[in-house]
């Protein structure tokens, strides 16, 4: 599916709008619902992107998941066109009740919810804290905290450090953006050959943008401390204890090839989830929903029948090519 969407050209992005939380905004992109092949209307589904990602990371996937879901996409405080939280927080409980502020403030009732990275962490929240607001969970390689010491991210620990994070950024800012561009799509795909030529433009615009706001590097840095501090704090074993709680059905997706989390994570995932199917995509990296979209429509089909099946579904685990510890 996805090397069609290749051949045929990408799609454009959804549109949005700036939506109010109260005391502060987000940006929702929303896709059409479509026409329906059965009676039943579409069901509500929002999508949570990652760090330094935005709302267009789900055009594809949501345009694949239509008639039979109703996708919206926020851009999280900080990022793509949403404004800063007036607080200035960035932790994982600050993010989740913006996400949970959206899904209330909509008035769909509960929504089937997908993260990827930072943004799958924040769901975790969401479905542990909230589970009234959740009727499936979809991870795709979720930022949970990793006890293993990864010597090639250590740049994401140092960017926490005060004074040192910015210092930092201020370098990479004076890389030309497409370059920097480049770089983050050979970070978070298995081949960056997949990602649409057509699209590079845009992202490359988008980022020459942001560099003239006052406001994303302390977004970037302030999303890259949550997430230290997520792994700092108990060991990460708080935010391990929340999926542990998750009721609702769940998917998780790893990629084989990631260089951001490890595909070796769906082990754990697997023992923790209580009511999850673990997925590792071989030649995928951390961003499956992007490289393969088709291939997660797919298994979001799966998860979607089951969910709709009389009973809990059945636990299963599989772990294609690649062995979890």
């Amino acid at each position: 599916m996805s090397e069609q969407l290749l051949s045929s050209g990408p799609i454009p992005h959804w549109p949005g709008k700036l939506v109010s939380l109260g005391d502060h905004q987000v940006y929702v992109r929303t896709a059409p619902a479509g026409e329906a092949a059965e009676p039943a209307p579409p069901e509500p589904a929002l999508c949570v992107h990652g760090l330094e990602g935005s709302s267009r990371n789900w055009t594809d996937l949501m345009d694949l998941l239509r008639p039979r879901l109703a996708c919206d996409a926020l851009d999280l405080p900080g990022f793509g066109d949403s404004p800063p939280r007036p607080d200035g927080r960035y932790s994982i409980a600050a993010l989740a009740q913006t996400v949970t502020a959206l899904i209330e403030r909509t008035g769909r009732g509960s929504v089937h919810l997908l993260g990827n990275s930072l943004g799958g962490a924040v769901c975790v929240k969401v479905a542990a804290t909230r589970p009234d607001l959740i009727r499936t969970l979809t991870l795709i390689s979720p930022a949970l905290p990793d006890s293993h010491l990864r010597l090639d991210l250590l740049r994401f620990p140092l960017m926490s450090v005060p004074g040192v994070g910015a210092r930092l950024l201020r370098k990479v800012q004076r890389t030309p953006a497409e370059h920097r561009v480049a770089d983050v799509i050979a970070s978070c795909y298995s081949d960056p050959r997949r990602f649409p030529p057509a699209r590079l433009a845009a992202e490359v615009a988008e980022l020459t943008r942001r560099d003239t706001l006052d406001y994303p590097a302390a977004a970037l840095v302030g999303s890259i401390r949550t997430l230290t501090a997520e792994t700092l704090r108990g060991g990460g074993r708080p935010a391990w204890r929340d999926a542990a709680r998750i009721t609702a059905p769940t998917l998780v997706i790893y990629g084989q090839d990631d260089r951001l989390v490890y595909p070796r994570m769906a082990g754990r995932a697997a023992r923790t989830f209580s009511r999850a199917r673990i997925v590792v995509m071989p030649s995928t990296g951390h961003v499956a929903h992007m490289e393969h979209p088709g291939l997660v429509a797919a298994e979001i089909g799966v998860l979607l029948d089951a969910a709709g099946r009389t009973g809990p579904p059945g636990r299963s685990r599989e772990f294609p090519l690649t062995p979890a510890g």
